[in-house]
């Protein structure tokens, strides 16, 4: 895998591999690689966990309404399934909105296709996904321990 499109994260659960794909969404890909530089991800929970469904995190303030300072990004849509271990960016109503909240799915999702920016997918450690507290919010919320570029190791 090519180190500066892979993704390792820390979850308080255990580690979790992500294969970037630029080759869908080159600028979400660009922001999600700056945020983690910069350590935005860091701490971070997983505010909105549905079994069956999805995995939410990305907002610092961990109430699902919160974002980074950067600007929003324009969607990119793509005709990629979002199937279990796919990552996608969360967003308001207004397709523009993505920013820094993002969600990975347990299970097949494909409602969802061609309405928000597929962004990677989980190559190890779903497991790990899959066990973060479920909840809306979970009671005691599972977090990204850290978040960083596999080049940056």
């Amino acid at each position: 895998m090519d180190p500066e499109n892979t993704l390792n994260l820390q979850l308080d659960t255990g580690p979790v591999t992500i294969k970037l794909r630029p080759d869908l969404a080159p600028e979400h890909v660009a922001r999600i690689k700056e945020l983690a530089r910069e350590g935005f991800y860091d701490g971070v929970v997983f505010h909105r966990v549905i079994p069956g469904f999805m995995a939410q995190g990305g907002d610092p303030t961990g109430t699902g309404s919160g974002g980074s300072d950067k600007p929003n990004l324009k969607a990119e849509f793509s005709d990629a399934p979002h199937v279990r271990g796919v990552c996608s960016m969360a967003r308001t109503p207004n397709p523009n909105s993505a920013n820094s909240q993002f969600f990975i799915c347990f299970d097949d999702a494909r409602f969802l296709d061609g309405q928000y920016t597929v962004w990677g997918e989980v190559t190890e450690g779903m497991e790990n996904v899959d066990a973060l507290p479920k909840g809306e919010p979970p009671r005691n919320p599972g977090k990204i321990v850290s978040m960083k570029v596999a080049a940056d190791a």
